[in-house]
């Protein structure tokens, strides 16, 4: 299965609003990022979000460009920014089988669970930048996995303005 770990976009100061929803610059970049994923050709079998408005517009704005539909969108618990390496592996287990999966999410539990995945549990600082893309490959039977490639945000912004 490939996972492709997202960190939602730039948002809004909780002073501003405590819903806290992509700002401006975030929505942009989420954008610059969506662009390029459709242009890379990345399509997703299942796109995951957390209850949070950041991350859900995150996954809505990934999906309306890259042909998911949006009614589809799994909304869960499991991807918020302090839920475990183990749960958010436990969730993504159900769906065994899917050839690609995104979770735009949070930080620290996006570094957690990549870091659970590339070290079964040795515990590797890894950091995704807001709107960058991971893509890690994962074996459920081998409970192993393998770091495909990386893509930071102005990497991104490149590639959807070629």
């Amino acid at each position: 299965m490939l996972i492709h770990l997202m960190q939602h976009g730039v948002c809004m100061p909780k002073e501003l609003d405590p819903n806290q929803p992509l700002s401006p610059v975030g929505r942009e970049q989420v954008e610059k990022s969506a662009r390029a994923a459709r242009i890379l050709g990345l399509r997703f079998q299942l796109i995951i979000a957390s209850p949070k408005l950041r991350s859900l517009q995150t996954a809505e704005i990934m999906a309306e460009q890259t042909g998911y539909p949006l009614s589809r969108i799994e909304i869960t618990e499991a991807v918020k920014a302090m839920a475990s390496a183990a749960t958010s592996l436990d969730f993504i287990q159900e769906y065994d089988g899917l050839d690609t999966v995104l979770i735009a999410g949070h930080l620290p539990s996006l570094g957690l669970l990549a870091s659970q995945i590339l070290t079964q549990g040795s515990g590797l600082e890894i950091s995704i930048e807001n709107s960058g893309i991971m893509q890690l490959d994962l074996t459920f039977k081998k409970n192993k996995g393998t770091l495909n490639w990386y893509m930071t945000p102005s990497q991104l912004a490149e590639i959807a303005n070629s």
